[in-house]
């Protein structure tokens, strides 16, 4: 009994995944509103009947889709500092950042928000996320009292945001691991007295 129902959850989970993967590669190359449902079923090789066991409309996809993005990457931001009483930054390992594992899992779904503008919104709701959480579960003891905590933790935010963008718009050449190598250095190093020399072209 044990089998049979694990065989009919990998079949439910491997149809709501391909009908979830048809709509973002058909989201990249039409309006949503523009997308049937006869389309979805189509690229992703199976029937209205399948489709309609599992969701109303597809705008239930996205809605899932979404959810599926936020809630990993809730996990993700945690990762190193759950089960822990106190977190040190300055002892975090690159192999603890799993934010940027997040983004290659979800790739097609990162490259849609960056490089078109079928879900505009989602980039804000990214930060709001990271920017809550940072908020609500890490207590920062900033040793510089003037510096306003939500701004922090929204700046902190935008700049991994940053990285995501810049991640996507290079074809994902990096590693993940890479991107957690260059975020730790980052944070390391990031010092407020540091002198620059600017270089404006036409002075």
């Amino acid at each position: 009994m044990t089998n049979k129902n694990n065989n009919i959850d990998r079949r439910i989970s491997k149809s709501k995944h391909a009908l979830k993967d048809a709509l973002l590669d058909l989201m990249k190359k039409k309006d949503f509103k523009k997308i049937s449902i006869t389309d979805i079923v189509q690229l992703a090789d199976l029937n209205r009947g399948t489709f309609y066991k599992h969701y109303q409309y597809k705008e239930d996809i996205l809605e899932e889709i979404i959810d599926d993005v936020i809630t990993d990457l809730i996990a993700s931001y945690r990762e190193p500092y759950k089960g822990s009483e106190s977190f040190d930054v300055s002892k975090l390992t690159p192999s603890a950042i799993k934010v940027f594992d997040h983004v290659w899992k979800y790739a097609n779904f990162y490259t849609l928000i960056v490089q078109s503008n079928a879900l505009l919104g989602f980039q804000n709701r990214f930060c709001n996320v990271l920017k809550t959480l940072a908020l609500q579960e890490l207590s920062d003891q900033m040793s510089n009292q003037k510096i306003n905590r939500e701004l922090h933790a929204s700046y902190q935010a935008y700049a991994i945001l940053g990285m995501i963008i810049e991640l996507v718009n290079e074809g994902f050449k990096y590693s993940s691991s890479y991107m957690a190598e260059q975020l730790l250095e980052i944070i390391m190093n990031s010092k407020t007295n540091t002198i620059v020399k600017p270089n404006i072209v036409g002075n």
